[in-house]
């Protein structure tokens, strides 16, 4: 069987930003599993000027559609997500059908990005996305990684891990259900 593609998307262009370390500790972790390649993405890597589904970049529409699933790792941005994580969402809505989507949030705060997360719902919801149960919070992010980009603490490598190999049961699901049923 070929390797699900699973598609780690960082949701912002802030500089200085600490959720590209979540990201790259996504990536690493998804890297270590047999069955899955993953690709990490951020929003400076395509070109969306505009605002509206007509307006995509190619490199980033061929990326939705190769994708088998989708990990979106978001900072919380005054109790949201950030508007460079909706841009991409937004420029390619029918690569999203019927896709999952794991979630981990980040915040400098004791929350860790739920609700980022939770704003992400009904987006995502509305692009014909399966949200999974589980997410991942990473809260205080300031103190969560040494210097490397290492975690400090071992229950977010098992949590990650937990949260992949659900992520995995539902891609295959969802994979052979739009590959084997009608749609409409």
């Amino acid at each position: 069987m070929d390797k699900l593609f699973v598609l780690i998307i960082e949701g912002t262009t802030r500089p200085n930003r600490e959720s590209i370390k979540v990201a790259r500790f996504v990536e690493e972790i998804g890297r270590t599993i047999d069955e899955i390649e993953v690709q990490l993405i951020k929003p400076e890597d395509f070109n969306l000027p505009y605002d509206g589904d007509e307006y995509t970049d190619p490199k980033f529409t061929e990326l939705t559609k190769k994708a088998d699933a989708f990990f979106i790792v978001t900072p919380e941005y005054n109790h949201s997500y950030p508007g460079s994580l909706k841009r991409l969402l937004d420029s390619e809505f029918a690569n999203y059908k019927h896709k999952p989507v794991a979630l981990a949030g980040v915040s400098n705060g004791q929350w860790g990005g739920t609700r980022a997360i939770e704003a992400l719902l009904h987006p995502l919801k509305t692009m014909g996305m399966v949200m999974l149960r589980p997410d991942v919070q990473f809260p205080d992010i300031e103190t969560l990684f040494d210097e490397q980009g290492r975690a400090k603490d071992e229950k977010y490598e098992k949590r990650l891990r937990s949260l992949y190999h659900e992520l995995i049961w539902m891609t295959k699901a969802l994979k052979w259900g739009r590959e084997n049923l009608p749609t409409e």
